[in-house]
């Protein structure tokens, strides 16, 4: 009997586990990322960011969305530290 409702937990255990996690991430008022106003953007797990943030000036500076394989999105902005 102990087997069998330990077995039981175990298996209760990886399907918790195993379930995907889902998150959304908004961003609120004033939110700055390297000095970059980035306030009031929502992301998930179609829609993804990546920052690059640099001392110096960039190669590509700005942000452009990419295609990814999943069918998701994903904005990659490369930026340039502000100073203060």
């Amino acid at each position: 009997m102990a087997r069998i409702s330990a077995y039981i937990a175990t298996v209760f255990l990886v399907f918790i586990w195993a379930q995907p996690s889902v998150a959304k991430v908004r961003f609120g008022k004033n939110v700055h990322i390297g000095g970059h106003d980035v306030s009031h953007q929502t992301f998930t797990r179609k829609k993804r960011a990546i920052y690059y943030i640099y001392k110096d000036k960039p190669r590509h500076p700005g942000c452009h969305w990419q295609k990814n394989r999943d069918g998701s999105r994903t904005k990659i902005c490369h930026f340039q530290r502000k100073k203060r």
